[in-house]
């Protein structure tokens, strides 16, 4: 019961803030996913409801690079893929979405990694 009612009032923490929060085509959304093994981002343009450009621990182009690394060190790397993934499209601005989540520990590395790749939000 109690895992349960942490990921219903993370849902209704991420619906909260989405009420305020969407991505354009000129300033995308860039979605955050931290599951107990794996975190995953995504750079969504919401007035078209289309994912531009992801990375994830669970790619098969970085599941490799990613192994052996402590889980804030993979999100971190994850972070620098989507940045690098979304400036080869021509991405420079974000704006950021936690997801509902805290912005502490494998939330925050993403996010300084992809502000390291190059993304400003």
């Amino acid at each position: 019961m109690a895992a349960n009612s942490r990921s219903v009032a993370r849902a209704h923490r991420h619906s909260r803030v989405r009420k305020n929060l969407a991505g354009t085509a000129e300033r995308p959304r860039l979605n955050v996913f931290r599951s107990t093994l794996g975190i995953y981002a995504q750079v969504i343009d919401d007035q078209s409801g289309r994912t531009l450009v992801s990375a994830s621990t669970v790619d098969r182009d970085l599941r490799e690079k990613l192994k052996g690394l402590k889980k804030s060190e993979q999100a971190k790397a994850i972070g620098q893929a989507v940045a690098e993934r979304a400036k080869d499209k021509g991405i420079q601005t974000v704006v950021f979405d936690r997801g509902g989540y805290r912005y502490i520990g494998r939330v925050k590395a993403l996010a300084d990694g992809a502000r390291e790749g190059g993304l400003q939000f």
